[in-house]
């Protein structure tokens, strides 16, 4: 697997261009904008696009996302049904931050927990992980120790919970009885800013490491959605 790391709009936010070296077939993680460039760096790739993954509806996540999906004539996969709101209001989304060009868009398939999204021959186990929204996935590969957690999770931080139908109760849940358990050496690519582990985040995280939660902080699992 190859992986490129594409900052795009205003929020700095992290697209990811994801390469099955096997097939040379690629996917974008979270297209939030700025499709030219990315539709460039898939092109000096010399990979295939062949889908659009989606975390969740927020404009910087997928603003681009329809505007890729047209111009490649690639499906979108994600996120969850329960974010379907914020899709909805994504033009609006864009008018206020900064994203002009964002428009709403229905996924060719909605994801669930227990799914399984592939790029290539790569298989990624798909995670609700509700909190920062209710419709948040994650897409992880234990085979590859691998996870893209969009706004889940963050090297020192984690994500907002102030949004509509955000809960940090439910946050917290998702990354303790979702995430931790895909164990310590896995690296993840957070939606915005550096990788990091999730083990580095169990020992130094201030808002959901060990030391803060303390030791006996039950990793009970989120509901299904």
């Amino acid at each position: 697997m190859k992986l490129a790391i594409l900052p795009v709009t205003p929020y700095q936010q992290n697209c990811s261009l994801v390469v099955c070296t096997r097939t040379n077939r690629a996917a974008l993680v979270d297209p939030g904008g700025e499709v030219d460039r990315l539709l460039a760096a898939v092109a000096k790739s010399g990979a295939t696009l062949e889908k659009v993954l989606v975390t969740h509806g927020h404009v910087d996540h997928c603003g681009g996302a329809a505007e890729v999906a047209q111009r490649a004539g690639v499906p979108i996969e994600g996120p969850h049904r329960e974010d379907a709101f914020w899709i909805d209001q994504l033009g609006r989304q864009g008018a206020s931050f900064g994203v002009p060009d964002a428009r709403a868009f229905t996924p060719d398939r909605w994801l669930g927990h227990g799914d399984v999204a592939t790029v290539g021959e790569i298989a990624f186990d798909v995670l609700h992980c509700p909190g920062h929204t209710p419709g948040h996935v994650v897409f992880a590969s234990r085979e590859r120790g691998i996870a893209f957690v969009g706004d889940v999770l963050f090297a020192g931080s984690i994500g907002r919970t102030d949004f509509p139908r955000g809960d940090f109760d439910t946050l917290i849940r998702s990354i303790t009885g979702r995430l931790w358990p895909l164990g310590d050496d896995v690296q993840f690519v957070p939606g915005h800013g550096p990788m990091s582990t999730f083990g580095d985040e169990r020992r130094t995280n201030p808002f959901v490491g060990d030391e803060a939660l303390g030791r006996a902080h039950p990793r009970s699992p989120v509901e299904d959605g």
